[in-house]
């Protein structure tokens, strides 16, 4: 009798160490890099000390739903994460305004990124980015981890260093397994030199708390449509083209319509703007994530359950990120994303007709600006397809 093979059965056989550690530092990264972020944002709206707590137990459950599930069902590692520009935005312009209020233009700019994924909207979008621009759009997001990398050596040059050597060494003698050697030695070096306070840290689960919503249209116009525009532009756009530089084609609209779906449901317990993740997603997109492409999605499943547990124990694991000092944190993230920055690199300027319209775009995307409100990433790709239509122009005659 033959035996049938469940997609569960499969993704278990798919798993590995290093697609594991890749959900994890793809998960670390996210947190320590963006969740003073978020408590700022809370704090901005007048939430109590329950309410922040329900804010990051709603970001965890509903980035591991989003991102266990849409990896497990497009068997590619579809990681999702909170709107890091979002937040900001937020932390600046909720002061003043009630907190129910803030709870209905989160619900208002759900509903608009649900309706861009339902139409397909975005999908015909995506169509119109050359993969050239997508990588270069990649490589200048990623550029800052790796000049922060070689930067923190100034002030601290043991940690970065002795975790680099350790990240060559793997590179050379166990290619899947670099990344994990390089958490382990950072790890090790933090505990011998007693960098690592794990005192007063509770360990109890968050409860999440309901929060109503109310709808007022000064709001809603000037956080609701702000919030949206922010979330697609910096964040979903970026997301869905460094899957595309990565090699993976996913069909965005399902993806959009699902981020926005969940942010919908949770927005009452605090998820403000669920997207597709770009920066933590390309740890789990490369090889150190997995030599072979078609098994790199359990890096997302697994990424998926460290978001959920993470969630579930917000507060407990807020401390522990907080325990680890911060050069530790600085270099893992940007050894983890060099070679991922390397294949952007790559790939952006392989085609020689389309380098003037990717350096421009790996240039401006990477410079860390902000016009109007919005993030260098979008203005990036803006300027690189202006480039490219105006030299493919010039060629042309």
């Amino acid at each position: 009798m033959p035996t049938t093979t469940t997609p569960q059965s499969r993704a278990w056989k798919d798993v590995s160490l290093s697609t594991v550690t890749a959900g994890f530092v793809a998960v670390t990264i996210g947190y320590t890099s963006s969740a003073a972020i978020i408590f700022q944002a809370a704090a901005a709206s007048g939430a109590s000390e329950a309410q922040i707590s329900s804010w990051l137990w709603a970001l965890g459950i509903g980035m591991g739903i989003t991102s266990f599930g849409l990896s497990l069902r497009y068997r590619m590692p579809l990681l999702t994460a909170w709107s890091t520009p979002g937040a900001a935005f937020l932390a600046t312009s909720l002061p003043g305004i009630p907190l129910d209020e803030a709870i209905g233009a989160f619900l208002f700019s759900a509903f608009l990124i649900t309706l861009c994924g339902i139409t397909g909207l975005f999908e015909r979008l995506m169509r119109h980015i050359p993969g050239a621009i997508a990588a270069a759009m990649l490589a200048g997001i990623l550029l800052r981890f790796g000049l922060e990398l070689f930067g923190a050596m100034e002030s601290q040059w043991l940690m970065p260093l002795v975790m680099l050597a350790a990240w060559v060494v793997g590179r050379r003698l166990w290619p899947t397994l670099a990344v994990p050697g390089v958490l382990l030695t950072g790890l090790g070096l933090a505990l011998l030199q007693g960098q690592v306070d794990l005192q007063d840290i509770p360990l109890t689960p968050t409860t999440p708390v309901f929060m109503a919503p109310a709808l007022s249209l000064s709001t809603l116009i000037g956080v609701g449509i702000p919030l949206f525009v922010i979330t697609m532009a910096t964040q979903n756009l970026p997301g869905v083209a460094v899957l595309r530089a990565a090699g993976y084609q996913p069909n965005s609209s399902p993806l959009i319509g699902w981020t926005g779906g969940v942010t919908l449901l949770m927005a009452p317990f605090g998820v403000f703007a669920l997207n597709m993740a770009a920066i933590s997603a390309a740890v789990c997109l490369g090889p150190d994530a997995h030599a072979d492409p078609r098994r790199r999605y359990t890096a997302g499943m697994a990424a998926g359950v460290f978001y959920i547990i993470m969630g579930v124990f917000g507060a407990t694991v807020t401390g522990v990120f907080n325990a680890l000092p911060n050069v530790l944190v600085i270099a893992l993230a940007g050894i983890a994303l060099l070679s991922t920055l390397a294949g952007g690199l790559t790939s952006a300027f392989a085609e020689p007709q389309q380098r003037d319209a990717a350096i421009i775009t790996f240039l401006l995307t990477g410079s860390g600006i902000t016009l109007l409100g919005i993030g260098g990433p979008f203005w990036g790709l803006v300027a690189g397809l202006v480039t490219l239509k105006l030299t493919a122009s010039r060629q042309v005659s």
